[in-house]
């Protein structure tokens, strides 16, 4: 069986670029603390509902707390989108 020709050339190395310096801090340190606090405000809330069988957080609302919950929620989720 006939031999393969050996490479004489050497392979490419790219020339080393300079470094660059990436800032980190985007200065949305607002985004994380508000999500939580609005998923804990939505979960909280669906939970007093229901231990306290409707008569709170309002009680005029009736089975529309549900919805008010999980529109916190749903709000922690629309500010997750801002997080870098």
């Amino acid at each position: 069986m006939p031999k393969s020709r050996i490479r004489k050339k050497d392979d490419f190395t790219p020339p080393p670029a300079k470094q660059q310096n990436i800032k980190l801090t985007t200065g949305r340190r607002w985004v994380a603390p508000l999500m939580l606090a609005m998923f804990l405000i939505g979960l909280a809330w669906i939970v007093v509902f229901y231990v306290t069988s409707g008569d709170m957080p309002v009680e005029s609302l009736k089975n529309w707390n549900i919805v008010v919950g999980f529109g916190f929620i749903a709000a922690g989720f629309v500010v997750s989108t801002q997080w870098k």
